[in-house]
C-alpha cells in the first residue's frame, strides 16, 4: 500500500511538473509576443526558425529574447537559491532577500560602478567584471550574518534576524553611495537596484550562463547530501552529517547562485521566497522534482512580472522587481503570521 501511495505521489508530482513546464512555455511565448507592438504567435514561431520579417526578427532577437532569457535565468536561479536556504535552515521564511544576500550583491555592484567610473561617468573596466563584484558583495553579506550570529548560527530564527539586519545596513550604504558617488549611468544603477531586465544583452546572458552552470551542477551534487526535511540537528549528526559545515557550504553556494543571477538583473526580491515554498506545496518531498519546480516557478514569476510592467506601463520601463516586491511582501507577511500562530 505504501508503495502504491508513493507511486501515486510520484505520478501526481510528474503531472504537476508537466503543467508547470507548459505554463512556463506559454509565459515565455507571451513575453516574446507582447510589448509596445504585438507580434502574433504564428509570426513569433516563424521568426524563431528564421522565417520572420526583418523588423520582427530585430524586435524578437535583439529586444525581447535577451530580456526573456535573462529573466528566466535570474528568476529560476534565485528560486533554487531560495530552496537551498529554506531547506538547510528548515524555515519557509528564508530567502536570498531576507538573509541579506541580494542587498549585499547590490552593494557590491554599486561599489564596482562607483570605483570604476571616470569623470565622464563611463566605466574604465569591462562590464563583465560586474558579476564578480556582485559575488563579493553577496558572500560578504552572508559571511557577516554568520559572524554576527556566532555560536547561535545553528538557530534558523537568529540567522533570519541577523540577515534582515545585514540587508538593512547594505541597503542604507547603497543608498548613500547612490546619492554621493559618481555612479556610471546612475539611472541604470537605480533600475538595477529595483530589479530590471529591460537592458539585457546577449553578452550579459553569456556571462550569466557561464557563471550559473557550474554552480547549478554543484547544487545537483549537494542535493544528494541534503538531510531529510524532518530530520533534526541531533539526528542529522547521528547519521554522519556534519550539519554546521554543510550549512556553511550550502549558504555559500546559495549566495554565489544569487550573485550570478542578479549580477545584471538587480535586486529582484521575494522570488526566492515564494517559488520554492509553492513548489513544495505542489510537488511534495522529492528534492530534485521540487528544485526543478522551483526553477520553473521562479522563471514564470519574473518573466510574468516583466510582462505586467511592459503591458501596464508602456512606453515607460518600470523595473520588474517592483511587481515581485508588491506581490511578495504580503506573501511574506502571510507566512510570518501563519508561523507565529502555529508557534502559539
Amino acid at each position: 500500500m505504501s508503495a502504491f501511495a508513493a507511486s501515486r505521489r510520484s505520478g501526481r508530482a510528474g503531472m504537476v511538473l508537466g503543467f508547470l513546464a507548459f505554463g512556463f512555455a506559454i509565459v515565455v511565448v507571451l513575453a516574446v509576443a507582447l510589448g509596445s507592438t504585438w507580434i502574433p504567435i504564428a509570426d513569433v514561431a516563424r521568426t524563431l526558425v528564421g522565417l520572420g520579417e526583418r523588423t520582427q526578427t530585430i524586435i524578437v532577437f535583439n529586444l525581447r529574447m535577451p530580456r526573456v532569457a535573462l529573466a528566466v535565468l535570474a528568476g529560476g536561479s534565485i528560486a533554487v537559491a531560495g530552496f537551498l536556504l529554506q531547506r538547510v535552515t528548515r524555515n519557509e521564511l528564508a530567502s536570498p532577500s531576507v538573509l541579506g544576500v541580494i542587498d549585499g550583491a547590490a552593494l557590491g555592484v554599486v561599489v564596482f560602478l562607483m570605483l570604476f567610473s571616470n569623470e565622464s561617468n563611463t566605466l574604465t573596466v569591462p562590464i563583465a567584471y560586474q558579476p564578480v563584484a556582485s559575488a563579493v558583495g553577496a558572500v560578504l553579506a552572508i559571511a557577516a550574518v554568520f559572524i554576527l550570529a556566532g555560536r547561535q548560527a545553528v538557530s534558523a530564527i537568529r540567522l533570519l534576524l541577523f540577515g534582515i539586519a545585514v540587508a538593512a545596513v547594505a541597503k542604507a550604504i547603497t543608498t548613500i553611495m547612490m546619492i554621493v558617488g559618481p555612479i556610471y549611468r546612475t539611472a541604470q544603477a537605480t533600475r538595477w537596484i529595483a530589479g530590471a531586465v529591460n537592458e539585457a544583452s546577449w553578452s550579459e546572458i553569456q556571462i550569466t550562463v557561464l557563471a550559473l552552470v557550474p554552480l547549478l551542477v554543484l547544487t545537483s551534487v549537494a542535493l544528494r547530501h541534503l538531510p531529510p526535511a524532518d530530520l533534526d540537528e541531533t539526528s542529522s549528526r547521528s547519521v554522519g552529517l556534519n550539519t554546521p559545515v554543510f550549512r556553511i557550504i550550502i549558504f555559500g553556494l546559495a549566495a554565489l547562485i544569487t550573485a550570478a543571477a542578479v549580477a545584471f538583473v538587480g535586486g529582484v526580491g521575494f522570488v526566492g521566497l515564494m517559488a520554492p515554498h509553492l513548489a513544495r506545496l505542489l510537488l511534495g518531498r522529492n528534492v530534485y522534482v521540487v528544485v526543478a519546480g522551483s526553477f520553473l516557478l521562479g522563471a514564470i514569476m519574473l518573466v510574468g512580472a516583466d510582462i505586467i510592467v511592459r503591458v501596464l506601463f508602456a512606453p515607460l520601463e518600470v523595473p520588474a522587481g517592483t511587481v515581485t516586491a508588491v506581490i511578495g511582501t504580503p506573501y511574506f507577511l502571510f507566512l510570518l503570521m501563519r508561523r507565529r500562530s502555529s508557534d502559539g
